[in-house]
């Protein structure tokens, strides 16, 4: 049995592998379509500790039985992180490996139909391995992105399957993001404690979905695009490469490709011939034009946000001895993106981002996907008036992206490395490693306007500039149509980083962290950093966080810290700010910090999380949301032409009162 240890195991042994990726091409989300059946694999699974040490499930070699009967086991749910569901404290804070198994059953009909079967996992936090029937399949390390494998011949047909998986929630200094783990004595012996920079909850667990899903043997393995608009400005142009996978196994057969483009009305807007490729080329490209297009544009941007069209793939092998077909159906936006040393556009139209950081972060399931959760999540972006969000601090669910997309809202598409230090050459390349996955995974959303490499990374170090200059020419060779930005909390004067970007984003909580209650203080520092930053690197610059902390229900008079006007007031402080920078052509947007409160290990600083929302983790508004709501929209009519909501303001009086020459001075 082939097996690649777990981050934990290796910290034990003192070595660090790079684990393999499991994929060699694409990573397509399972649509089904007349040529693909998808079966989740969803549901409750078994779910243990490894214990009594760390090790009991390889040595007693648990992924060879069901995990019921080993002892122990209990119900877990996935998608869902493994840490808030239960009552018992151990699991909550569990460092190191947990075990999961379940049994499935797999329809004769796929043997019968020749089919390919992979194994698809949307995300497990932060590494694992994985069995099918005793056999080892394929391990992942970097949790937030998908990985799959072809599990064909591993599976039995039309009878149970077993599914194990074990997870290693540990971080190192060496993976992405990073932390330390030592050993620790209590009562019931040496543990492993596990500390991080970062500020939110460690949540893990199989917490995206699994799937299976089908093939033909000659199948579409990847998809690529790229949009344009054509100098006329209606014109819409896509491009397209189509991979196309098990082609060795046909030598001699002619391929032909379709590309068939379709509107959200059914109708074909645009249909391609067939392009014939023989067994010996494993890429298909091709070009479609549309006229009177139809334009992806964001929320209140236009009044018709997130338009997309579907392009139906359709590869087949013309072998009249063995035909074979596969399609495939991808949702794609059409618009263009451009940037400069001032400005920021999307369909040649200046963007002004106005939005937040976010978290997937809820109560019980963590950071486990919730559809109900993620629904009332888009309501709230929407309600609010924002156009725009960054993935702080690591990729989002796929079912997340996919609302993005629909809904219109662009999305700074961040990798898992926040708060990066203590530099080395091992942590580049699987720094590498996830934005590739990350490109990968997310480079034909309209949604996606660009790639954030970082957050608050520790930039003044004097090897950050060689490692993010390595980063952002990495990036360059993946994707040249989307500007790099990251989120940097570094002096302007020391950072080493935003020098390789092509957008720079800050990070600055005067008012809060500095110059507690001195909101008097934030106008002039706001304005004054973001000009020197612009000054500095002649470059786009907009703000990625800035807030302070608010206990739902604390209304305080005088206004204090910690309640929800401070909260407010700070904020409007803020905006002052942002409109004085907002007259400057290099000023591209603001981010509050942060949507919804949110989860963090136990700490003095916090009350029981993070506070900043500006809707409780409950997904209620706090005060600060009806002003940020007003201003947001205000800024959408200003800019974008955008109607205002009706309920946008209370009514308080019919006109205004006469004016009275012996009022009263307040």
């Amino acid at each position: 049995m082939q097996w690649f240890p777990p981050v934990f195991h290796l910290a034990r042994l003192g070595v660090l592998l790079h684990l393999p990726c499991v994929f060699s091409g694409g990573i397509l989300y399972p649509r089904e379509s007349p040529t693909r059946e998808v079966k989740s694999l969803d549901g409750i699974w078994n779910f243990k500790l490894s214990k009594p040490d760390h090790f009991s499930g390889f040595h007693e070699r648990w992924y060879h039985t069901d995990l019921a009967k080993t002892g122990g086991a209990i119900p877990m749910p996935v998608p869902s992180s493994y840490n808030d569901i239960t009552t018992d404290s151990e699991i909550h804070d569990h460092v190191g490996l947990v075990w999961y198994d379940r049994t499935f059953f797999v329809p004769d009909r796929w043997r019968l139909a020749n089919n390919r079967v992979w194994l698809r996992f949307g995300g497990v936090h932060y590494a694992c391995q994985v069995w099918i029937n005793g056999h080892s399949v394929m391990s992942h390390e970097i949790g937030h992105l998908p990985f799959q494998h072809e599990v064909t011949s591993l599976l039995a047909y039309g009878t149970k399957n077993r599914i194990t998986v074990v997870v290693d929630n540990t971080l190192l200094l060496n993976t992405i993001p990073q932390g330390q783990v030592e050993p620790i004595d209590t009562p019931e012996g040496k543990k492993q404690q596990q500390t991080y920079t970062f500020d939110f909850f460690n949540y893990a667990g199989i917490q995206r979905p699994v799937f299976l899903y089908t093939t033909p043997a000659i199948y579409i393995e990847d998809i690529s695009i790229l949009t344009d608009i054509a100098d006329d400005g209606t014109t819409g142009i896509i491009k397209y490469n189509v991979s196309i996978g098990g082609l060795p196994e046909y030598a001699g057969s002619s391929i032909k490709v379709y590309a068939d483009l379709i509107t959200q009305e059914g109708t074909y807007a645009s249909r391609s011939n067939p392009s014939i490729y023989s067994s010996t080329s494993t890429v298909a490209h091709g070009v479609l034009k549309i006229k009177n297009a139809k334009l992806w544009w964001p929320y209140l941007m236009h009044p018709s946000p997130g338009y997309l069209y579907s392009i139906e793939f359709r590869v087949i092998n013309s072998d009249s001895m063995n035909p074979v077909e596969d399609i495939y159906v991808l949702p794609v936006g059409i618009r263009s993106l451009s940037w400069s040393n001032t400005t920021f556009m999307i369909n040649n139209k200046p963007i002004y981002m106005r939005g937040f950081g976010r978290h997937e972060d809820s109560a019980i399931r963590g950071k486990g996907v919730d559809l109900p959760l993620i629904t009332r999540d888009y309501n709230l972006i929407k309600w609010i008036g924002a156009n725009s969000y960054r993935t702080s601090h690591y990729p989002y669910a796929e079912e997340i992206m996919d609302f993005a997309d629909q809904q219109g809202i662009m999305i700074i598409d961040e990798c898992p490395a926040v708060d990066t230090n203590f530099f080395s050459d091992v942590l580049l390349t699987k720094h590498k490693e996830s934005l590739r996955e990350l490109i990968q995974r997310d480079k034909n959303r309209p949604s996606v306007i660009m790639w954030s490499v970082t957050n608050e990374p520790q930039s003044s170090d004097q090897k950050a500039d060689a490692y993010f200059r390595s980063i952002t020419k990495f990036v360059k060779t993946l994707d040249k149509t989307r500007p790099i930005t990251a989120a940097i909390n570094r002096w302007y004067t020391k950072d080493r980083a935003a020098q390789h970007l092509d957008i720079i984003g800050f990070n600055r909580y005067i008012g809060w962290y500095s110059n507690t209650g001195q909101l008097y203080e934030i106008k002039k520092k706001i304005i004054t950093e973001a000009q020197n930053w612009h000054r500095k690197h002649n470059k786009p610059v907009y703000m990625t966080e800035y807030g302070a902390d608010s206990v739902g229900g604390i209304h305080t008079l005088p206004v204090h810290v910690w309640s929800e006007r401070y909260q407010t007031e700070l904020i409007a402080e803020y905006f002052k700010a942002f409109d004085h920078l907002r007259n400057s052509s290099f000023y591209v947007g603001e981010m509050i910090w942060n949507f919804a409160d949110f989860e963090t290990e136990q700490s003095v600083r916090r009350v029981s999380g993070n506070k900043k929302g500006l809707f409780t983790r409950d997904r209620q508004p706090k005060e600060a949301a009806y002003l940020v709501r007003k201003r947001y929209f205000e800024l959408a009519a200003e800019l974008d032409g955008a109607g205002l909501p009706r309920d946008l303001e209370v009514y308080t009086i019919s006109k205004p009162s006469p004016l009275n020459t012996n009022r009263i001075e307040l």
